[in-house]
């Protein structure tokens, strides 16, 4: 079989493969239209597999569904200290509970999310072993979930994982996993400027990752935004809000919680975009590649032929 043949079947079954990839990757239902107005998963109602993947973007890359999902600054903002929560213990307490002696390192996050969350967390243990600060004695890390479903019994299985993670059991008391109503979830997000969507097609939550400095009066001080937080920015930022002091606003690269619907096993407009761009580029690379390759053959037969 010649050169021609060899290339030219190459070409086909690539095209072949790219065409069936983007041809069943459609949008899942209804996610470039409106967001559902409701700001969590009906209670009454099982929730499907969630959806993974995360995504860095700015602006206007975002999808429509993603236009309401930011993280505002809101710098030297009250945390409404009398928002009851449940610790992991199920007993209630206020948030004043985790106040008034030293700052505090805030994370919302869901404890069941399938990636970004726990990677929020994963990287906030990461800075706290570099950091020569304890929680418990120079701060106190409170993690806060904004699923309204979520119960006691996961947030404290949360609390032994990165305790143990964090490899200094006797700070546990400085580590503290809350659950809530919707009520005091949105006194929170409202008050840090977290905005997240809940899409009841995808029964995922859309959201953007940050952790956050507060002093020891509830202010917000500092906003520490993806996944990956400087042991020397956190413990400088400690200090600061330990002396009530409030940080400059900083640049914001949100990485996202949302695009990938394995539930469906489809891809979301953005995503098959990138998909698409993919496959174009590697069928005019294989294009260029049958194009010199035909050349050289045809050079080759007419030197034999002379």
């Amino acid at each position: 079989m010649s050169v021609r043949n060899h290339i030219s079947g190459l070409f086909l079954a690539v095209a072949a493969l790219t065409g069936s990839a983007v041809a069943q990757s459609t949008p899942p239902p209804g996610f470039g239209g409106t967001p559902a107005p409701e700001d969590g998963p009906s209670f009454n109602k099982p929730a499907p597999a969630r959806a993974q993947d995360m995504l860095n973007m700015k602006g206007g890359d975002r999808p429509v569904s993603l236009k309401d999902v930011t993280i505002e600054q809101r710098l030297n903002s009250q945390l409404p200290l009398d928002a009851e929560f449940r610790d992991e213990t199920g007993k209630t307490v206020q948030l004043a509970s985790y106040f008034g002696k030293r700052p505090v390192v805030l994370a919302l996050v869901y404890y069941d999310c399938p990636m970004l969350c726990t990677q929020i967390l994963n990287g906030m243990v990461r800075a706290a072993k570099v950091l020569t600060f304890a929680p418990g004695k120079d701060y106190d890390v409170v993690a806060i979930s904004f699923d309204a479903r979520e119960t006691s019994k996961l947030a404290a299985e949360k609390k032994d994982i990165y305790v143990k993670r964090y490899g200094h059991p006797e700070t546990a008391n400085g580590w503290h996993f809350l659950t809530g109503d919707l009520s005091s979830i949105k006194r929170v997000t409202d008050a840090v400027g977290f905005r997240y969507v809940w899409d009841v097609h995808t029964a995922q939550f859309a959201h953007a990752s940050a952790i956050y400095v507060l002093t020891p009066e509830g202010k917000l001080s500092k906003y520490f935004y993806g996944i990956d937080y400087s042991p020397k920015d956190m413990r400088l930022g400690l200090i600061e809000a330990s002396n009530n002091k409030i940080g400059n606003p900083v640049d914001q690269i949100l990485l996202f919680c949302y695009h990938f619907d394995p539930h469906s096993a489809k891809y979301t407009p953005f995503a098959l975009g990138l998909l698409r761009v993919a496959g174009a580029a590697t069928v005019l690379s294989l294009g260029g590649f049958v194009l010199i390759m035909l050349r050289r053959e045809s050079r080759q037969k007419g030197s034999q032929s002379a």
